[in-house]
C-alpha cells in the first residue's frame, strides 16, 4: 500500500486533467486545488484503511458559492464527485475514486449560532460532534449522538451515514437530532431543508438526506439541537461470568421499561484492551462488561439504580460497581470511548464490523460469533452499543499475512448476513459505502435497490455524486424509468423469514 502511485495516465487524458485543475482553481483560488501526488496522499482513503485510492484532484472550498460553482462544473463536464468530511468513515463512504475530484470540505469548521431560546445550533459540516458540545456546555447544554470517534469526526459526516453513539438509545441518532440542513445539489442548486422547528410541511426531504451517504448532495449547513444536561448521571459497571449473561441482562433492562441515557458491552478481549490503554479500573477476570448510565431527576436515577442492580443480580453478574462521583463516571466509559484505538495495540491491523439486531437475539449472535471466530481462525473484540442492538466486532488480522485480509473480508460477511438472519439491518451507523455494497441483496429484492436508486436518480440522474457507493449494480436512469408503487404503497424490502 506504501508504494502505491497516481494511475499512468495517456496524453489526451493528461492534457484534460490540467484543464480541470485550471478551470477549478479559478473557482477556488489560492491553495483549495491540490493535484500533487504526494500531496493528495494524505486524502487516499478514509477510517477503513483496508482500501485505498489517489483522488484525481482535491478541491477544498471555503464558501457555499465555491461549492455550487464547483458541483455545477462537475456537471456540466461530467466529472464524478466524492464528498469528504473528516475522512472518519468505517465503511468506505469517503474512500476517493482515481477518476473524480474529492470535494473536502474541512475549510467548513465554523459555529454560525447557538440559539439557546429554541434549543439549537447552526453549524458548518466541518465543526466536529465534540465541538457543537464544548461550545454549548458552559450554559448547561450538549449534542446528543456521540459516536466514539466525536474527537475528530465531522457533523457533516454524521448526516451522512446518519451516526450514532453511547446516548443514541435514549437520545436518537442524528437524523433525531438535525432539524435543518442546507444543501447543495449536484446542478449547483443551493436548496434548504428544515429548520429551527421539529417538523416541516411536505415531504420529509431532510429524513432522505440523513443517511444518504454523500450520494444526493452536499451539505453546506447543520442546524442540531441541542439539549440540557440532565440533572444527574450516574453509570454502572457490570461484569458477567458469559458473555450471554450480560446480553440477557440488557434485554431484560429494555423489557421492563427502563431506558437507560447509555448502555454499551464489551466482551473479555476489548475489555483488556481498554483497561491496558485507559487504566479505566475494569474487572479482568469477567467475560462480557456492560455499562450502564441512567440520568434525569436525582430520585428517578437511584430508584432506577435499584432496579439494574436487581436484574444484573438475576443474571448472575459477578462485579458490580456504581458511580459516586462524575470523575468515576467519566472513568467507566474512558475505556469504551478509547476501545478502538485500544484495540490497535493488540493487533497489527482490525476490521470493524457495524450490523444491527433485535436485542432479544443478543445472546445467539454472540454465541454464533465465537463459532464463526473459531471457524475461521481469527480473533474478535466486541464493542457494541447493547441498549439498541448495534454490534461493532472488530476482526483481528495481519495484512502483511497473505489472505488474511480476504479471509477477515468473508468473515465480515458471515457476521452482517448473521444480522439480517436474526431479523437485523447491515448497518447500524457506518453506512454502506462500500465496505457493505454488494451485500445490499443479502436485505433487499432487486427491485427494492431499483426503488432505492429512483431517488438517487430524482437528485443526480447522471450518477456523479460518490458512485459506487451503496449500490452494488447501477442502472442508468433512463432503464429505472419513473417512481412506482406497488398495491398502493412503496415496495417495502422483504423481512427475512424464520
Amino acid at each position: 500500500m506504501s508504494g502505491l502511485k497516481m494511475p499512468a495516465l495517456d496524453q489526451d487524458v493528461l492534457s484534460r486533467r490540467t484543464q480541470i485543475v485550471a478551470s477549478l482553481s479559478r473557482i477556488v483560488p489560492g491553495e483549495g486545488v491540490v493535484s500533487n501526488e504526494h500531496e493528495m496522499r494524505v486524502f487516499e482513503s478514509d477510517g477503513l484503511t483496508a482500501y485505498k485510492a489517489l483522488p484525481f484532484i482535491v478541491v477544498l472550498p471555503e464558501t457555499v458559492q465555491q461549492v455550487a460553482d464547483v458541483l455545477k462544473y462537475c456537471h456540466g463536464e461530467n466529472i464524478k464527485v466524492v464528498p469528504r468530511g473528516s475522512g472518519t468513515s468505517l465503511s468506505g463512504g469517503a474512500l476517493p475514486l482515481e477518476d473524480a475530484v474529492l470535494l473536502v470540505m474541512s475549510r467548513f469548521n465554523r459555529m454560525l449560532e447557538i440559539d439557546y431560546p429554541n434549543r439549537c445550533a447552526v453549524v458548518q459540516p466541518g465543526v466536529t460532534n465534540l465541538g457543537i458540545t464544548t461550545a454549548v456546555e458552559g450554559e448547561g447544554f450538549y449534542y446528543a449522538p456521540d459516536p466514539s470517534s466525536q474527537i475528530a469526526c465531522s457533523i457533516g459526516g454524521n448526516v451522512a451515514e446518519n451516526s450514532g453513539g453511547v446516548h443514541s438509545l435514549k437520545y436518537g441518532l442524528t437524523a433525531n437530532n438535525v432539524l435543518g440542513v442546507e444543501l447543495v445539489t449536484i446542478e449547483g442548486e443551493i436548496i434548504r431543508l428544515g429548520g429551527k422547528y421539529l417538523e416541516a410541511d411536505g415531504y420529509d426531504l431532510l429524513g432522505v438526506i440523513t443517511g444518504s451517504e454523500g450520494l444526493l448532495g452536499v451539505v453546506t449547513e447543520v442546524t442540531v439541537r441541542i439539549l440540557q444536561s440532565p440533572e444527574t448521571a450516574r453509570a454502572l459497571l457490570v461484569g458477567f461470568p458469559s458473555s450471554e449473561d450480560g446480553g440477557q441482562c440488557v434485554a431484560d433492562i429494555i423489557s421492563q421499561g427502563i431506558i437507560p441515557g447509555g448502555m454499551e458491552m464489551m466482551d473479555r478481549p476489548a475489555i483488556h484492551a481498554a483497561e491496558d490503554f485507559v487504566r479505566a479500573g475494569y474487572p479482568l477476570d469477567v467475560e462480557a462488561l456492560l455499562i450502564v448510565e441512567l440520568d434525569g431527576p436525582e430520585a428517578e436515577v437511584d430508584y432506577l439504580i435499584g432496579r439494574v442492580e436487581k436484574i444484573a443480580k438475576q443474571n448472575k453478574s459477578s462485579t458490580l460497581r456504581i458511580s459516586t462521583n462524575e470523575e468515576e463516571r467519566r472513568s467507566f466509559w474512558a475505556g469504551r470511548k478509547a476501545a478502538f484505538p485500544a484495540v490497535g495495540r493488540i493487533s497489527p491491523d482490525y476490521y470493524c464490523m457495524d450490523g444491527t439486531i433485535p436485542r432479544k437475539q443478543l445472546p445467539k449472535v454472540l454465541a454464533r460469533m465465537r463459532e464463526l471466530s473459531e471457524q475461521y481462525d481469527l480473533r474478535v473484540a466486541n464493542v457494541f452499543h447493547a441498549g439498541d442492538g448495534n454490534l461493532h466486532p472488530l476482526i483481528l488480522y495481519d495484512a502483511n499475512i497473505p489472505g488474511q485480509l480476504e479471509k477477515t473480508e468473508e468473515f465480515g460477511a458471515d457476521i452482517l448476513r448473521l444480522c439480517v438472519e436474526v431479523g437485523g439491518v447491515l448497518t447500524g451507523e457506518h453506512g454502506v459505502g462500500v465496505e457493505k455494497r454488494d451485500l445490499m441483496p443479502e436485505m433487499f429484492t432487486e427491485d427494492d435497490l431499483k426503488q432505492q436508486q429512483r431517488v438517487k436518480c430524482a437528485f443526480d440522474e447522471k450518477h456523479l455524486l460518490n458512485p459506487g457507493k451503496v449500490f452494488p449494480q447501477l442502472h442508468r436512469c433512463a432503464e429505472l424509468g419513473r417512481m412506482h408503487v406497488h398495491k398502493g404503497n412503496v415496495q417495502f424490502p422483504d423481512l427475512p423469514r424464520f
